[in-house]
């Protein structure tokens, strides 16, 4: 519950800013941990008021993504998301979800570093957020490569590793390496791009492969770091 009214004040605050992407995300995970605290409780009178709160934010994060669309719609547009130290709630599917719907069918990914094997399993975590889509059929994926040979060779065998199992969900994906990449950003076909400061790879490590985060990227602590989201509409490439 805790957790949920720190998400949820947070989600407020954000939305009195008018920051309305950053409050979706926090209106979106506040609620999923208020949902939780509703399963585990069983006195009547307390599943009542959360069932009231439950209600409330849920009609409010309604208002506050339609309130990002009709921004996006309006033209040109640029919000900043702040990622504070040991942050929760920045998933993938939290950060980017506000910006995919139906119409995206193609991204492009630059960013350096797609090279350990942790950064692989990333980029196959946003991977499978674009498959989820059922509409991207096309991504596009610029890095450098590692910088000794044995390290290179293994990434450049993970990555068509995902490039195989990405054709069997009808998803192609085209890889290039780049020595002179220095920026990192995701682009898709709807107008959206969004720059992170350190790419896909924001998350931390958790203390063990059974420690909790280690599955659920929602509940991982977060390095610090900054997000620019832009939308366009004269970017909006036809299908």
């Amino acid at each position: 519950m805790e957790s949920a009214v720190t998400l949820l004040k947070r989600a407020a605050a954000l939305d009195s800013a008018k920051k309305y992407s950053e409050a979706l995300i926090c209106y979106q995970e506040g609620i999923q941990l208020l949902m939780k605290v509703l399963k585990e409780t069983s006195d009547e009178e307390k599943r009542k008021t959360i069932r009231e709160r439950l209600q409330r934010y849920m009609t409010r994060a309604e208002t506050v993504k339609d309130y990002a669309k009709a921004i996006k719609m309006a033209g040109p547009h640029h919000e900043q998301i702040h990622i504070t130290e040991d942050a929760t709630g920045y998933s993938y599917v939290n950060l980017f979800s506000p910006y995919l719907d139906g119409s995206v069918t193609t991204v492009d990914i630059e960013d350096p570093y797609i090279r350990s094997t942790h950064q692989v399993y990333n980029f196959l975590r946003f991977c499978e957020l674009l498959v989820a889509t059922r509409s991207v059929k096309k991504i596009s994926l610029i890095t450098g490569l590692s910088e000794d040979y044995r390290s290179r060779e293994q990434q450049m065998g993970q990555l068509n590793e995902i490039q195989q199992s990405l054709k069997s969900h009808a998803v192609e994906l085209t890889i290039s390496y780049s020595d002179t990449l220095h920026d990192r950003e995701i682009r898709f076909s709807n107008g959206w791009t969004v720059k992170i400061g350190r790419g896909l790879d924001y998350f931390k490590p958790t203390k063990g492969r059974f420690a909790i985060g280690f599955c659920d990227f929602n509940l991982r602590l977060c390095h610090e770091t900054t997000v620019d989201v832009y939308h366009r509409t004269d970017t909006v490439k036809p299908t």
